[in-house]
């Protein structure tokens, strides 16, 4: 079966720097990719250039079968749905508009009242499943972090688009909103056969809700397979140069990273 979204080869760069080198995935109906690696490992520029917003240098970005770059923005739209570290708000809106506004790309028009009763009852679903529904009528300047992130993977979920691309959807959050978020994520791969992308720093996070892992340090593919072929203690002290205690999760039985607490030294 052809991949959702793919890159072949990718490589980034910002003022004669490469953030991005050579970089390949794909992402597959029904699995949740996870990113991990360090501080300007390239991974949030990876993101924004497989949605469109940056030209690579080179290669190639294929979606359902067609290079990204002869897609027009509404398009990309309807086929991918981002969740961005920073969004910004120009206008003061609810949080019910703010999730409404997702279903933009699917309306016929951009006038007021183009929203059906679809796009509500929707909206009004994935406020309930992101725990939102008493706060749908407050401002979005007024939500807490974590309360604003939840609005940001709501509308998100409200595109109904097959591609999610998660740039840390789990910052701000408590332990209780983060395993509820990435549950939410993962139903909607499983139930909706959608592929998400997700960036995150939580690696065993991603062990736990993800297929498969891309680790990424300096723009580069580290490794990339399943948690187990991934999370080994060598692969990760080499990139994160601490030591870790990889061990099995009691629940899952995956890939559970402890890190040691001693400066990590090279042989």
């Amino acid at each position: 079966m052809r991949p959702l979204l793919e890159a072949h080869d990718l490589t980034v760069g910002y003022d004669h720097r490469i953030a991005v080198a050579n970089v390949s995935l794909m992402l597959n109906a029904a699995e949740v990719t996870a990113i991990i690696g360090p501080n300007g490992a390239g991974k949030s520029t990876l993101l924004r250039a497989l949605n469109g917003q940056i030209k690579p240098a080179s290669g190639t970005i294929v979606l359902d079968g067609q290079p990204l770059e002869r897609l027009n923005r509404r398009k990309i739209s309807r086929r991918i749905a981002v969740v961005a570290q920073e969004a910004e708000l120009r206008f003061p809106v609810t949080v019910l508009e703010f999730v409404l506004g997702g279903r933009l790309a699917l309306a016929k028009n951009t006038g007021w009242g183009w929203e059906t009763e679809r796009d509500l009852q929707i909206a009004e679903a994935v406020l309930q499943e992101t725990e939102l529904t008493e706060l749908s009528g407050r401002l979005m300047n007024e939500l807490s972090g974590g309360e604003r992130q939840r609005a940001l993977m709501a509308r998100a979920l409200a595109t109904e688009a097959p591609i999610l691309l998660l740039d840390e959807p789990t910052a701000n959050l408590d332990l209780s909103h983060q395993a509820t978020l990435l549950a939410l994520v993962r139903n909607r791969c499983d139930r909706h056969r959608a592929s998400a992308l997700v960036v995150t720093h939580d690696i065993n996070l991603a062990s736990q809700f993800a297929d498969n892992i891309l680790l990424m340090k300096e723009g580069r593919t580290v490794h990339s397979g399943t948690p187990e072929e991934v999370l080994k203690p060598q692969i990760l002290e080499e990139v994160f140069e601490v030591r870790v205690l990889v061990d099995a999760h009691p629940v899952t039985g995956g890939p559970r990273v402890t890190p040691v607490h001693e400066p990590y030294r090279h042989n």
